[in-house]
């Protein structure tokens, strides 16, 4: 295999339970090379506490992890805030950047690759280092979980309610000056998973059974905090299904496009935050759809599953 992608990972986590089940995927992709976590949009610092607990149970504290910009909290939405209530920033024990911003211009700028920025939320920290320095786009690979095109999703719970038509999606909405910078930055590329192609992976059945009774120490973390989030949402399940995990198919994009319809198409933010096809906008690799979805789940399985990738010393912590 060739060496892994370093990569930053941009997330909301800490309201929609799929960050988390993202942030574990990414830990158990070897193609990929994590090199720094930074939380993004509202309570920033919730948000990081939860990245670095996370980090710290499946034994990767090198990992840094940043503070983004912060915004007005959450509130209700911070579900998984029991989790982290006795879990400051002060007890991780691996780098911590406060001005994640700094620390996302600083990691690109110092890379002797180009990186992998992997954002699954709104894009509020990305155009501020944008703002700062411009120099990084064209250094960085953009893949983002964003946008509508044909279909939307009517509630984050189930795939029954995946319907068509175009919406003005969250991640787009909550920031909509930062979504129409991040479109129209000269990123070296820029590809998204729109609620067409991820608004529809929920694990069920046997597949979503073999994970739940699953050992290993950060699916457990994970299925704890989605514990903690379920009730607070509905008539979702913890013990039959996952809700939707839009969030998975951004960090699966970031390894391979396969099984995936792509479109490259020019493609704008307008000020209502509807994604717009326009052939005069920045060019964008839309996955549209899925040519093979049950592959898709195959992978996603496999990969929850596997093992932790390690450190660069070689280290995972065994319990949780």
């Amino acid at each position: 295999m060739s060496e892994p992608k370093p990569v930053i990972l941009d997330s909301d986590i800490g309201g929609d339970i799929d960050d988390t089940w993202a942030l574990a995927l990414l830990l158990k992709c070897p193609e990929l090379k994590p090199v720094l976590m930074v939380s993004d949009t509202g309570d920033t610092e919730y948000r990081a506490r939860l990245i670095a607990k996370l980090l710290e149970v499946a034994g990767r504290t090198d990992v840094p992890v940043g503070v983004g910009v912060p915004f007005p909290g959450d509130g209700p939405r911070q579900r998984q805030l029991p989790w982290v209530e006795d879990y400051g920033l002060a007890d991780y024990p691996g780098p911590l950047h406060r001005d994640g911003v700094r620390a996302i211009i600083d990691t690109v700028m110092g890379s002797v690759h180009p990186v992998t920025l992997i954002a699954i939320g709104p894009v509020s920290n990305i155009r501020a280092a944008l703002e700062r320095e411009p120099r990084i786009a064209p250094r960085t690979h953009f893949v983002g979980m964003h946008g509508s095109f044909a279909w939307h999703h009517a509630t984050n719970l189930n795939n029954r309610e995946f319907r068509a038509g175009q919406i003005p999606e969250f991640n787009v909405k909550r920031d909509i000056p930062a979504a129409q910078a991040v479109f129209a930055a000269p990123w070296r590329s820029l590809t998204i998973t729109p609620v067409d192609s991820c608004g529809m992976i929920v694990l069920d059945g046997a597949r979503y059974a073999r994970i739940r009774e699953s050992a290993d120490p950060l699916l457990r973390a994970v299925l704890e905090n989605y514990r903690m989030w379920s009730p607070h949402n509905g008539e979702n399940d913890a013990e039959t299904h996952t809700s939707v995990l839009f969030d998975t198919v951004a960090v699966y994009l970031a390894v391979t496009r396969a099984h995936l319809t792509m479109s490259r198409m020019g493609v704008r933010v307008d000020d209502l935050g509807f994604t717009v096809e326009d052939a005069k906008a920045r060019p964008v690799d839309v996955a549209l759809a899925w040519e093979n979805l049950t592959a898709y789940y195959d992978w996603l399985e496999a990969r929850f599953l596997a093992p932790t990738v390690p450190g660069p010393h070689g280290r995972v912590r065994l319990g949780a």
